[in-house]
């Protein structure tokens, strides 16, 4: 099995066993899932300036979540970040909407960072500005394929599971995949210049400092999203 595949294969096999158990996480997965898929089409379809560098960024970003959710199922020490969503998701009953932007308050603010910074931080230096600017434009193609996934998110896995979702979606059209995808987009140029920053840093205490702050942003902001309505 290809690398692509398998990447797919781990989460539709965790898909399937949480909904069985009813576990809400199987919500941000089930969004998770599309979004890979649809980059990895992209990818097939040459999309990207770098095609190598876009799928090596994909499958590291993929493993931190692994990760974080290996280590909280097994009861090790994780993020902050990881650790109250699997909270939250397994305590408090909420619309399948807040279990989805957690998730991706979490990865795309926390984990997308951290990804970045390991990807961009040997090379960066050594890259001319062309390439600079190619892994940036990259980066913001990403949006796009995002853009384009938020249709199928609403249509598929929130909607059916939430009549308040349908009934937004028909009363105003596209327009709640307009927000949500200018939502997105406006974490990722965020996360971006984040990632060039700790770049830039030279001591590793600040750049842990730049880290902790981050993370507190995420945690605040999940804690907004946990709330009852």
């Amino acid at each position: 099995m290809s690398d692509n595949h398998e990447v797919l294969h781990r989460m539709d096999e965790l898909i399937e066993g949480w909904k069985t158990q009813n576990d809400s996480r199987q919500v941000f997965l089930s969004c998770y899932r599309l979004m890979t898929g649809n980059m990895l089409l992209s990818l097939d379809q040459g999309a990207f300036h770098d095609p190598k560098w876009i799928s090596t960024l994909l499958h590291s970003f993929a493993e931190y979540y692994f990760d974080a959710l290996a280590c909280y199922d097994c009861g090790k020490p994780v993020s902050k970040v990881w650790k109250e969503v699997h909270q939250y998701t397994a305590e408090k009953d909420l619309r399948h909407v807040q279990y989805l932007l957690m998730g991706v308050n979490a990865h795309i603010n926390y984990d997308l960072v951290l990804t970045l910074y390991d990807m961009l931080n040997e090379e960066w230096n050594q890259l001319s500005p062309q390439d600079q600017h190619h892994r940036y434009q990259d980066h913001c193609q990403v949006n796009l394929i995002i853009s384009s996934t938020i249709d199928r998110v609403q249509d598929e896995l929130l909607s059916p599971a939430d009549p308040l979702m349908g009934w937004i979606d028909k009363a105003f059209g596209r327009m709640d995949e307009y927000l949500l995808s200018k939502l997105i987009t406006s974490w990722r140029k965020e996360v971006w210049d984040q990632a060039c920053a700790m770049i830039s840093i030279g001591e590793e205490n600040q750049r842990e400092i730049l880290r902790l702050s981050i993370e507190e942003s995420v945690l605040k902001r999940n804690r907004l999203l946990s709330l009852d309505f």
